[in-house]
Formats: structure tokens, sequence, C-alpha cells
């Protein structure tokens, strides 16, 4: 299946995307921090069939690391969008997964869920990212953070909320920015 992914980051294209990706959750943090904003967004999906795989991208500054950009991919087993975010030249994490104690946990629902470090030393290695996956629902849940030393943001365990629970939050959401490097 394709990726559909919109030119620009608006309301508009974000209403598609909800619609593309339906059968998939989107998974972003919650709340989104002040000054931060949605800056890509898309599914891997076909007309007439459920997503299999979604993605949103916030970018925002922290003070240690400045501009700081976050991709959070919820995907089937295969698919390989995590890992396209990831420049990782495989479709799913790795055996390391579930290897050991977790390096970090985000909530979902309610639920702490589980992420371990995903290597990535065995590609570019000036492609500067953190990278932690997981599972959720029965789906692969990445985290793709730049710069790497934004990993240090997971020390609290965030709360990452799927679009489709959101009501009329929608339309306060903060588009803008430039698509990640990917």
């Amino acid at each position: 299946m394709p990726l559909w992914r919109p030119s620009a980051a608006d309301y508009d294209t974000f209403a598609e995307h909800v619609a593309a990706g339906e059968g998939m959750p989107t998974f972003m943090p919650w709340p989104l921090s002040p000054g931060w904003s949605l800056t890509d967004f898309g599914s891997v999906s076909a007309p007439g069939r459920d997503a299999r795989a979604t993605f949103v991208t916030c970018t925002g500054v922290s003070d240690l690391d400045g501009v700081v950009e976050i991709s959070v991919v919820s995907e089937e087993p295969g698919v390989g969008l995590g890992a396209r975010c990831a420049g990782l030249m495989r479709t799913d994490p790795g055996s390391e997964i579930g290897d050991g104690p977790p390096h970090a946990k985000v909530r979902i629902d309610g639920h702490p869920i589980s992420l371990w470090s995903v290597l990535t030393s065995d590609v570019d290695v000036a492609f500067d990212r953190s990278v932690f996956a997981g599972e959720a629902q029965g789906r692969w849940l990445w985290l793709v953070l730049r710069p790497a030393s934004a990993a240090l943001l997971l020390k609290d365990e965030w709360i990452l909320l799927d679009i489709a629970d959101l009501g009329p939050e929608l339309i306060d959401l903060p588009f803008g920015g430039g698509p990640p490097a990917w």
C-alpha cells in the first residue's frame, strides 16, 4: 500500500489523514507542550481498506536540545514505516525488543507501554536520532526523536493519545513547520 502524506500540514489535510487512517490508531503526545506543532502526518493505506500504518511528527523546542522533532508511528508488523522514519534497512524493530528491562515507557489509554532502544549504529552514524519501539494494541509502536539527546525527554512518562479520541480539541491543534528529514 502507498504512503499517503500531505504536502503541507494543516487542519484540512489532517481531516483527510483521519479518514485515510481508519482502522489504525494515530498516536501523538498529549497534551502538546506550548510552542509545539504538528509538522507532518500520514498513513499507509488504500481506498476502501483499513490503514496498515500511521504516523504523526511534532516539532518544538526544549531547553537542552533546541529544536526537537518527534515522530510516532503505529504499524502492523512487516509494513516498515517505523523503520523508514528511523533510517533503518529492515521492516521491524529487531530482536532487542523485549530483551531486558524497557528503556522508556509511555502511557496509552492509562496503560504503561514498554519501549526499548532500537540499534541504529549499523546505518548512517551521522543521522542523529534516538529510536525506541515496543508493542501497543497488537501493533508496533515507534518513537523517533531528533536530535538523539532528545531521548532525555522520555524520562517523564509521556501520554500518547489516539487522535480519534479527540473531539473539538483537534480544531485548536497548531500546525506548521517543515516535514521531517526522512
